[in-house]
């Protein structure tokens, strides 16, 4: 599983460190797309594949689905983690994510997520501030 937060530069080449511990279970195949709230997520192959299919068989005639289904399947890249366990990130992705010179590499239990440093301390800001309302609505669903 993924889990933690790390800092890590991004060189001129669009390439960045995985995390140590990550790079194995990424060494079969991973894919990196647009995430949400302005981040890269990234997925190893196999639960890409099975989030690739579940997005693919939403129903096409709903607006939502198909905008969903683009963000997803449109922005994404096959990734090689090279001998230096580094990835490429294209340059329409860091575009998206707004990602400059640091980056934060977070774990979150199936993916890992990239977001430019700046942007990830303030989103980590505002959601630590919020933490007391939020799990408030989530202990609604038995978390």
């Amino acid at each position: 599983m993924f889990i933690g937060e790390y800092h890590h530069g991004i060189d001129e080449k669009g390439r960045v460190a995985i995390p140590v511990k990550f790079r194995e279970r990424l060494s079969h195949g991973a894919v990196v797309t647009r995430g949400l709230d302005r981040c890269l997520s990234v997925y190893p192959a196999r639960d890409w594949a099975q989030l690739a299919d579940k997005l693919a068989k939403l129903p096409i005639a709903q607006a939502n689905s198909r905008a969903f289904a683009r963000l997803m399947l449109a922005g994404a890249m096959e990734l090689e983690v090279d001998k230096q366990g580094r990835v490429i990130l294209p340059d329409y992705l860091r575009t998206y994510a707004g990602v400059k010179k640091k980056v934060v590499v977070a774990g979150l239990y199936n993916r890992l997520e990239i977001w430019d440093a700046a942007v990830w301390a303030k989103y980590r800001t505002g959601t630590e501030k919020s933490s007391s309302s939020i799990a408030e609505a989530l202990g609604s669903l038995g978390v």
